[in-house]
């Protein structure tokens, strides 16, 4: 205990005498000399932590940084000797518990009225004080977390995440997409999700929605509905009517130039965004989140997970304190993007991979934007978020670039399926570690190495499963350099030349020159089959 409403108080992890049950009724005494009932919730909890980087703080500052919090929160005022009751905890070097009970020693209620606001006010000027890093207030354009009851629910179900997480994706994908208010509830019913709209007592009019999970009901086995507003502050429906006050067409894009129009319109975005005032910016990142949203369902299957990521990044992002306007250039164009991507859905353009990376790439321009002009706005949460996007959007470029670095006699060769990019085989053999091995910097050897399996007509696909499944993967410190050390034990004991040159392609007419091998047991497709002693190398990593 670092720190108490009162100096002899005792610390039972310093006294014989004292047991934690004998601490908590010297806490609680004033709550049970309230008249009347005893109120059911009488606990003040706070957790005051510092960052990992910070210096450590002594347990004079800890009591310091305690004794002042609850001042600033209306617990115990400098001063009043008829504060609340509350003791200070420090449980680890790098934060305490403060413990307090809602009642008064003189028996009138504390005034919390803005608490939080008030401890993170006071917060900033310990962190500028004792040179901690410093953070920023919130500014209530966070999203709403899942509670700690809803979470709990989602792990008893086996399910990967919970209802409010898996609706404000879907509403927000929906609001997104849609192409005005009818749309944009139509959307919601097709993607499975339960919807009833609220209409005003005056004229009819709808004034709000809620959605909920089919099959996920309460324990008095209602409904769970989630209100948008519940889901994130833009989630509303006056938030979400914003994108339609100005109609935007469909252009009629044909489907080889899909991609390339998309850039253009992102380079124009990349240079106007934020050029008209914050009202105008506020509408122009909140209108590139939207793209982000819409590029991650109607993008190559293979960059889905890293695109879906750089989406959920950029959500903060989006939110801009503050008014927005929603009629820019920069917001037109990305409005304009968006249908142009909704429309062209299902075209075979968005197989253009050499496009696709061009607009990946002005994507990441814009998005680059977004955060130097969040950081002009001194809009610290969002310039992090908009930050934190590149990373996955690097990946959804390095997955593209291996994809379409597959030139000419060097496609390697699969059973009966035609030639498949590098990119797609390790995607194939090694699902669960593809995106560490593509941005890996041993992955260009690796690519070479496969490169060379598919010029001899083995399967690298087949290959490189088998020798991944021979021993686990996930502490290697590099996933590449181990398949790499793999493969080549593999191909010397199979007499298979990895770095030789690709021969001759044959007459038109004529057998391949190295015929695809079958491998015994193996249900992944022709090749070699790598094993111990004369099937392979004797030792593994």
């Amino acid at each position: 205990m670092v720190a108490a409403w009162a100096p002899w108080v005792p610390d039972p992890a310093r006294s014989a005498n004292t047991t934690v049950g004998d601490l908590g009724l010297l806490l609680d005494a004033p709550v049970h000399a309230l008249p009347g009932n005893v109120p059911a919730e009488h606990v003040y909890h706070v957790a005051v932590r510092t960052a990992p980087e910070d210096p450590l703080l002594t347990d004079g500052q800890w009591a310091e940084a305690a004794a002042t919090m609850m001042n600033a929160a209306g617990i115990a005022p400098h001063g009043d000797p008829w504060g609340c009751r509350w003791v200070a905890v420090r449980h680890a070097d790098d934060h305490i518990h403060i413990v307090a009970t809602k009642a008064r020693q003189d028996g009138i209620q504390p005034n919390l009225r803005q608490d939080i606001v008030r401890m993170q006010r006071l917060a900033r000027q310990l962190e500028t004080r004792w040179n901690l890093r410093p953070l920023t207030s919130g500014d209530r354009t966070a999203k709403r977390w899942p509670t700690t009851g809803e979470t709990r629910k989602a792990s008893r179900r086996h399910l990967p995440e919970s209802a409010r997480d898996q609706l404000e994706r879907t509403v927000r994908t929906a609001a997104a997409s849609a192409a005005g208010e009818d749309d944009f509830f139509a959307r919601l019913r097709s993607s499975g999700v339960r919807v009833t709209q609220r209409v005003g007592a005056q004229d009819n009019a709808f004034t709000g929605y809620a959605v909920a999970l089919p099959g996920d009901r309460d324990r008095g086995d209602r409904a769970v509905w989630f209100a948008g507003s519940s889901l994130a502050y833009d989630l509303s429906l006056p938030r979400v009517r914003e994108r339609w006050q100005v109609p935007i067409p469909a252009p009629e894009i044909p489907p080889d130039l899909l991609w390339q129009t998309l850039e253009l319109n992102l380079d124009v975005v990349s240079g106007r965004l934020g050029a008209d005032g914050p009202r105008q910016g506020a509408g122009d990142v909140a209108a590139l989140g939207d793209l982000l949203v819409v590029v991650a369902e109607n993008a190559p299957s293979l960059t889905g997970p890293a695109l879906r990521a750089s989406a959920a990044e950029f959500e903060r992002a989006a939110r801009a304190p503050g008014h927005r306007d929603l009629d820019g250039e920069a917001r037109l164009l990305l409005r304009s993007s968006v249908r142009i991507l909704v429309s062209a859905a299902e075209s075979s353009g968005r197989n253009d991979t050499v496009a696709f990376l061009g607009f990946l790439l002005a994507l990441a321009t814009a998005v680059k934007a977004a955060q130097l002009w969040h950081e002009e706005q001194g809009y610290r949460l969002q310039a992090e978020a908009a930050a934190r996007t590149g990373r996955p959007l690097r990946e959804a470029v390095e997955l593209v670039t291996g994809a379409s670095s597959v030139g000419a006699g060097t496609r390697p060769r699969t059973s009966g399926a035609g030639p498949s990019p590098l990119a797609e085989v390790v995607a194939r053999a090694v699902p669960a570690h593809a995106s560490a091995v593509l941005v890996d910097p041993a992955w260009p050897v690796l690519r070479e190495r496969l490169s060379a399996l598919g010029r001899h007509g083995v399967s690298p696909v087949s290959v490189l499963a088998a020798v991944a499944a021979r021993r686990e993967l996930r502490s290697a410190e590099s996933v590449a350099q181990v398949l790499v050390w793999r493969l080549d034990g593999w191909a010397a004991a199979h007499s298979v030349p990895l770095d030789a040159e690709p021969a001759a392609a044959p007459q038109a007419g004529a057998a391949p020159a190295h015929p695809p091998r079958a491998i015994p047991g193996s249900t992944v497709g022709a090749g070699h089959s790598p094993g111990r002693g004369a099937d392979g190398p004797t030792r593994s990593r």
